[in-house]
């Protein structure tokens, strides 16, 4: 009888330890403040976690920048810490941040849709010991301008339009240049509510790089992270920009596919092809595909056709670094930000990326990333 009792007391014991494995797995996946420890739930985003090499990773990694990515590096996060078990918490809060953060040593490495500029690498020398920042392209992907026009389905703008739009020159849907654009479309006479970030974006610099290169002669600002037109409302990083255009008509804003969902239509672009450009993984790729390496040395930095006409290439495109030191990375973090590196770069964590509406980044150019990531010290 006390066997008996004994053997059940053992049963029960175990299986409570089992419940509490489970829910301390289910705690990982979850996070309250809006940071990745691997939260999604894209059953398209799992992993062979056999195909994900963990080389000695473990503990814990801080990282932050640009919410352009930050549906990608959910998924990866996801992969990787089941394969791993190493927790990476990446807060998404903007390129701007996700520099600052790196340059200050506060983080492992930084997302930054755009490159570093010079003083940005002379800072990071001060946080890697006898190295310096590194811009290692690894997610690319459309910069979609989302909008909300009741009975509008297939919208179609050029660069000018769109530069009179986001500089309030362009005030009302049913203004004779849009009309002259979507001669079949019933244009509401509803005010245009344009949406732009508040912070500090990598995504703001694309798409004003992208004015300044198709149309100069309506965009005379210097362009940068920071917003400078005039007018238009604004919130915080792209998932703001998103929701503030889903819950308000006649709004239109600039943000990754990835963002675009019910409630939010994406616009085609006229580019000068022979048909108006949507914006998709594919469409994205085209003109990635053209993209140059204008980094020294173990840099990758990238120089985009923003004036493209090929057809089929959409010009609103964006590509996501990873920034981190090429030399002298804190010893306690390098092995696991290795580990995750050379998983998202792999032909695995580049596959994932067109299941969640990213582009990957060309053969060449992720080929010559992951030389780069072997070397990191």
């Amino acid at each position: 009888m006390k066997l008996q009792r004994k053997n059940r007391l053992r049963a029960l014991s175990l299986g409570a330890v089992a419940v509490s494995g489970a829910l301390a797995l289910t705690a990982c996946g979850s996070n309250d403040n809006g940071s990745s420890s691997g939260s999604s739930s894209n059953p398209s985003t799992s992993a062979n976690a056999s195909s994900i090499k963990c080389d000695n990773a473990k503990g814990q990694l801080l990282a932050d920048g640009s919410s352009a990515q930050k549906n990608a590096i959910d998924a990866w996060v996801k992969n990787f810490s089941q394969a791993c078990g190493v927790q990476i918490n990446y807060k998404g809060s903007g390129s701007g941040a996700g520099v600052t953060a790196f340059t200050q040593g506060q983080v492992a490495f930084a997302g930054s849709d755009s490159a570093l500029k010079p003083e940005e690498v002379t800072a990071s020398k001060k946080v890697c010991s006898g190295g310096q920042g590194i811009d290692l392209p690894m997610v690319g992907g459309p910069i979609a301008l989302g909008y909300n026009v009741p009975g509008v389905d297939n919208l179609v703008l050029d660069a000018p339009t769109i530069a009179k739009i986001f500089d309030s020159k362009i005030t009302k849907w049913n203004d004779a240049a849009i009309k002259k654009l979507n001669p079949s479309a019933t244009l509401p006479d509803l005010k245009i509510q344009a949406f732009h970030r508040s912070d500090e974006s990598g995504t703001t610099d694309n798409f004003t790089k992208y004015l300044i290169a198709a149309t100069p002669s309506n965009w005379k600002y210097s362009g940068g992270k920071a917003w400078q037109a005039k007018g238009g409302q604004s919130a915080p990083q792209s998932a703001g920009v998103a929701q503030q255009v889903k819950q308000t008509s006649g709004a239109i804003g600039y943000f990754e596919l990835s963002y675009v969902s019910d409630g939010i239509k994406a616009v085609s672009v006229d580019t000068g092809a022979s048909k108006p450009v949507a914006p998709s993984t594919e469409s994205a790729t085209a003109d990635i595909a053209a993209a140059k390496i204008v980094g020294t040395g173990k840099d990758l930095a990238l120089k985009l056709d923003y004036k493209t006409k090929a057809e089929g290439a959409y010009p609103m495109t964006l590509v996501t670094y990873e920034i981190v030191c090429d030399k002298g990375n804190k010893a306690d973090t390098l092995p696991a930000t290795k580990a995750f590196l050379n998983y998202i770069a792999s032909e695995d964590g580049q596959k994932l990326l067109s299941t969640i509406n990213y582009a990957p980044v060309p053969d060449a150019i992720i080929a010559k990333v992951r030389t780069t990531i072997a070397g990191l010290s």
